[in-house]
């Protein structure tokens, strides 16, 4: 195989995907995500920590005064791709399962509380009544 087969290949292959978490070893919280590319994603946070610059404060906090070894990067659930199916829509309804469940919010993780419809409404019809 020459260079160009192989990398047509290579974007040809389906990556895994699913739900993973990063945990916190000394205290047992946990970051709750999603990703179409879980290998991918599991590298972005922990580069993302490692150069001090991960989106998610107290998770950066505690990583920084913990250190690298007191967390893990688990995937809790791979998802296979299915034909006639939205993936991304089936990784959200999978991520909303995993965060009603563990429920990592607050003192038992990093993750912030998604708002209802309702509430997204709310803001929405909020910000029309200002402008």
């Amino acid at each position: 195989m020459n260079k160009k087969e192989l990398k047509q290949n290579y974007l040809q292959t389906a990556r895994p995907m699913g739900i993973f978490q990063i945990r916190n070893l000394t205290n047992e919280k946990v970051f709750i995500g999603k990703s179409e590319n879980l290998e991918g994603i599991l590298n972005r946070h922990e580069f993302a920590l490692k150069a001090n610059g991960h989106q998610n404060k107290q998770l950066q906090a505690d990583y920084n005064n913990l250190g690298a070894d007191k967390f893990v990067f688990e995937i809790l659930e791979e998802l296979e791709p299915r034909e006639g199916l939205d993936n991304k829509k089936e990784l959200e309804f999978l991520e909303d399962l995993w965060l009603e469940k563990l429920e990592p919010y607050g003192e038992k993780g990093y993750n912030e509380r998604k708002l209802t419809r309702e509430e997204r409404l709310q803001m929405i019809a909020a910000k029309k009544i200002k402008s």
